[in-house]
């Protein structure tokens, strides 16, 4: 896998361009940027999961959700620092993406993509009807902003500039998890489980730490995103949300961090883009996903075959530990 850090000289002059952009955006503009940013998130965590694994979610707006309320309750309820809560919603999040795996893993294809959103579903009626704890559908406001040291951060430079943390930590956590050997079984696990399952990895559990990871990122995106907004209601973390996080991955491409990039940010500007043409911008959007479907199935910085590469190396480059390597054994 070519790393996204290759060039030295592009990723300068693309950091540079990042730490000035605040200062030649208009608030409404950076505000799109901050909400792109927490798609970024989502897609890329999303991707580990369908993307470098192979199960197919349609219900990750739920981790999105968790992360986002458990982090807005612990501030409201117990009035704990939002650098508590943004972990604690993560782990959380994780915890759950865990709890949905175990039982799930056995499913493939459309059981586990209904299955998912199953869970999605629950989630969403549950924030939505325990009213005692969610407030239901009235949502949660009020919900504080980042501060240090009793100094309130709520303004868009600060939500940029840690947003824009976040995404690079992220970015190179993914870096990083996809050139590792758990990367290396997971691609195996997607490109065909029975050989990988052969070869002793043990899938199973592969497949849950991928939806572990994916869920403990999305979780921090949803904190984030209730801090940001000071308000969240179940009708955030719906079905549809979690459609259009797929959207995401799918149209920039599956198994490609560039790619999820890329989605993330095309789907959170276009619609502002066409907000002009409010009659219209629904079938421009749509037309423009066909044309890209059509055009480039594989997404637009997809990969053009379907990687081989790590059951490859699993099957025939035994010499010198590989199979050790990517089994852990």
């Amino acid at each position: 896998m070519n790393n996204i850090f290759k060039n030295k000289y592009l990723l300068g002059a693309l950091f540079a361009g990042l730490l000035v952009l605040p200062f030649a955006a208009g608030d409404y503009l950076l505000r799109v940027i901050i909400v792109a940013g927490i798609y970024v998130i989502l897609a890329l965590s999303l991707n580990l999961v369908t993307g470098y694994t192979g199960q197919f979610c349609l219900g990750w707006a739920a981790f999105y959700g968790i992360g986002a309320y458990t982090s807005a309750l612990l501030a409201i309820n117990l009035k704990l620092s939002f650098w508590i809560g943004l972990p604690v919603a993560g782990i959380m999040a994780a915890l759950f993406g865990i709890a949905l795996g175990i039982p799930t893993m056995r499913l493939k294809d459309i059981y586990l993509a209904i299955t998912t959103l199953g869970f999605g579903e629950i989630i969403r009626l549950i924030l939505l009807n325990w009213s005692d704890l969610t407030r239901g559908s009235m949502g949660l406001p009020g919900i504080p902003a980042p501060s240090i040291f009793g100094i309130s951060l709520d303004n868009n430079y600060f939500y940029y500039y840690f947003m824009l943390v976040l995404v690079l930590i992220v970015i190179l956590a993914m870096e990083r998890i996809i050139d590792s050997r758990l990367g290396r079984a997971l691609s195996a696990i997607r490109e065909d489980e029975l050989a990988a399952k052969s070869m002793g990895i043990n899938t199973t559990r592969y497949k849950i730490t991928a939806f572990a990871v994916g869920a403990f990122f999305a979780g921090i995106a949803g904190s984030f995103h209730a801090h940001y907004s000071s308000f969240i209601d179940p009708q955030s973390f719906s079905f549809s949300e979690s459609t259009i996080i797929l959207a995401m991955v799918v149209l920039g491409g599956m198994a490609s961090i560039k790619g999820s990039v890329m989605g993330a940010i095309i789907l959170t500007l276009l619609p502002e883009a066409l907000r002009d043409f409010s009659e219209y911008r629904m079938i421009v959007f749509g037309l423009i996903m066909m044309g890209v479907m059509l055009i480039r199935p594989q997404g637009i910085w997809g990969q053009t075959k379907p990687c081989t590469a790590s059951i490859r190396k699993i099957m025939f480059k035994a010499k010198g530990g590989a199979i050790k390597d990517a089994v852990g054994g």
